[in-house]
């Protein structure tokens, strides 16, 4: 580079002349204010222009008709799970694991320290899960001094069942369309002798633990319950009415609400749902009539009296309803 050829040369439309400077501060030369030329006032102007459209940081702190009208989100800024719990809704339609335990448990103590005087609806269709999870979540529930209404919408089966029949008295609901299940808790076993052991004895713990429970809200005997849930136990809503999971069945008449049935009134119970009913030792369920002794009775017509369809066996044991 050449330094010495370096020369500043001054643009004719800019005059260094003292009329253009005014000395103000320690004998220094600064520019005055007003504006040179047309062409600088232009440039300026635009940058303001500009610069009064861009977007700051409190532009959008700014919403417009804001004094007329409420602001509403759009559709895909929704989220149903925080507008749900607006209305003291809790929605369980999952599989009962530690994480849904764990927010499940977090919305009920939240809804119940910001309201105790309020009802907590939880809507419930999940097919069951862990049983110390969902023991967390009727712990949680028991703790809430706010009414906890369960319903069940779809499926509630076994530690979904438990949920719903551990609602407040008289608030448990279920959908007329909806099924419930009971069973024994279920899992599996493996590694060292010792260590099967450990596990099958805390398997038979849980088992007993929430016969009694069940034992208690239902307020059947311990060993009918123990016997209804050997093995997996479905039940309509008038089903699980009768036995004690709940208290009413949400149905307000609309036709084709439920099909077939368009009323409250149970469905039309069979000789097999009269003898499931007995009350006894496990002999009941072995007297049951199963298609293939219909078939050896040659009852499939529907020709034949009862008492015609009656074994020796029938006769000689006696079953009370």
């Amino acid at each position: 580079m050449e330094m010495n050829s370096l020369i500043l040369t001054t643009p004719p439309s800019l005059s260094l002349s003292s009329s253009s400077f005014k000395s103000k501060h320690f004998g220094h030369l600064i520019p005055a204010t007003k504006p040179l030329n047309s062409w600088t006032t232009l440039k300026r102007a635009n940058n303001v222009k500009a610069l009064k459209g861009s977007h700051t940081l409190s532009s959008n702190w700014e919403i417009k008709g804001t004094a007329t009208a409420p602001w509403l989100p759009k559709f895909e800024e929704l989220d149903t799970t925080n507008m749900l719990l607006r209305q003291r809704i809790i929605f369980l339609g999952s599989q009962i694991d530690d994480t849904t335990a764990d927010f499940v448990i977090s919305q009920l103590l939240l809804l119940d320290a910001e309201d105790s005087k309020k009802d907590i609806k939880l809507f419930i269709n999940s097919p069951g899960g862990s049983v110390t999870a969902g023991m967390g979540i009727y712990d949680a529930m028991k703790q809430c001094k706010a009414d906890v209404s369960t319903i069940c919408m779809g499926l509630a089966a076994s530690m979904g069942a438990f949920l719903l029949a551990s609602g407040s008295k008289g608030k448990r609901y279920c959908m007329p369309n909806s099924r419930v299940m009971i069973h024994q808790p279920l899992g599996t076993a493996g590694g060292k002798a010792t260590d099967m052991s450990i596990r099958i004895r805390e398997m038979a713990y849980h088992k007993v633990k929430l016969n009694k429970i069940l034992s208690r809200i239902t307020g059947k005997p311990e060993q009918q319950v123990e016997l209804d849930t050997d093995r997996d136990n479905f039940m309509n809503p008038w089903e699980a009415k009768e036995y004690g999971l709940v208290d009413a069945i949400i149905d307000d008449g609309k036709p084709g609400l439920v099909a077939p049935i368009g009323d409250t009134a149970p469905p039309p119970k069979t000789k097999v749902w009269d003898q499931w009913k007995i009350e006894g030792s496990r002999k009941a369920k072995k007297n049951l009539p199963s298609e293939h002794k219909m078939l050896q009775n040659g009852s499939t017509g529907g020709q034949r009296s009862d008492e015609e369809k009656e074994t020796p066996q029938d006769k000689d044991t006696p079953t009370s309803v």
